[in-house]
């Protein structure tokens, strides 16, 4: 495994980070697919042995049981300062604006519940999950900063916002002294590169570490159609709403990942990584089975050459903007 400085911090992380979105009790939140206990034990042990130090849970997924098996199964298998865990938390509800729940209060209330389903005293990277239209963002930095300074998250991130959001909030918190973004998790991906346009630019000149979901597209750049399909490939409708529309012209991509796969005598998942690790700080790599992870790792170590990264960017059409960011505008345009 490889590390890098995560942006403007003084964590170090490994190249790869386990994602652990697919952590928790399936019948307990938006998604069906995801693993029980036992088995996400398996995976962040396996994932510790290969190196990996940076993990990304959040209090939303599975309400909060990704968070207690993550937070379990490091406390049995790793010393808490020799691992970065990053936790996130949603924007405020409809009840809590109507009782009149400030922005710093709700960000206290939703810190001290993820430490709890953690069983940990702080997280190293606390991540504003989505951008909450209803609450002034003088509030939200506000209360992201009273969390690092209650020594409750170390570093904040932000994740699904467009460039001149992290801009106008690091802005706003350099002129109040308030503690600033030092990542970036968005979607992005050799099949998703609407990132490039400026949010990868920017975070390249303000050294912000880019953290991307989705790397493998839900699994699209890890097989051929139609090859070892999954329970997430059968069951994830919201992955089927991100890209469906677009598998015409993205199976051009995918059928030279393919290619170069066949060509070093690797994965595809290793050829697909491979790339966005020439572009980002640490990719966020979901993982349900060992093999998925042992193939995210083994990517750190294999160098495309330039012509073949021309070659796989080559086929890229624009995409619209799907999931969480195609939603991201004010209430009142909806």
């Amino acid at each position: 495994m490889k590390y890098t400085t995560l942006g403007n911090s003084n964590l170090i992380v490994s190249r790869i980070c386990l994602g652990c979105m697919g952590f928790g009790d399936s019948g307990r939140g938006q998604h069906s697919w995801t693993v029980d206990e036992d088995h996400s034990r398996e995976i962040i042990k396996r994932a510790l042995a290969l190196g990996v130090n940076f993990f990304d849970t959040a209090i939303a997924y599975q309400s909060g049981t990704s968070e207690q098996y993550v937070g379990r199964a490091l406390k049995d298998f790793a010393k808490r300062d020799e691992v970065v865990v990053a936790t996130k938390f949603l924007p405020r509800t409809k009840e809590e604006i109507e009782t009149g729940i400030s922005g710093q209060q709700h960000i206290e209330n939703m810190i001290n519940k993820s430490l709890q389903n953690l069983g940990m005293d702080y997280v190293d990277l606390y991540i504003y999950h989505m951008w909450d239209w209803q609450t002034p963002i003088e509030d939200v930095m506000d209360g992201l900063n009273r969390v690092v300074k209650a020594g409750k998250a170390r570093y904040i991130g932000i994740s699904n916002c467009f460039a001149w959001q992290i801009a106008k909030a690091n802005a706003l918190a350099e002129k109040e002294g308030f503690a600033k973004f030092v990542s970036i998790q968005g979607h992005y991906n050799l099949i998703f590169r609407e990132e490039e346009r400026e949010m990868v630019p920017y975070c390249n000149e303000e050294n912000i570490a880019l953290t991307p979901y989705s790397a493998l597209a839900s699994g699209r750049l890890s097989r051929l159609p139609g090859e070892g399909g999954t329970k997430r490939a059968q069951e994830d409708a919201y992955a089927k709403f991100k890209y469906d529309a677009t598998a015409e012209q993205d199976s051009v991509i995918i059928a030279r990942v393919a290619e170069l796969a066949e060509k070093h005598s690797v994965t595809m998942t290793e050829i697909s990584l491979a790339w966005l690790l020439t572009k980002v700080t640490s990719p966020v790599v979901g993982a349900t089975k060992l093999h998925h992870i042992e193939g995210a790792a083994k990517a750190v170590d294999l160098t495309l050459a330039p012509e073949e990264i021309l070659y796989l960017e080559e086929p890229y059409v624009p995409h619209p903007l799907a999931g969480v960011m195609a939603q991201n505008r004010p209430v009142a345009a909806k």
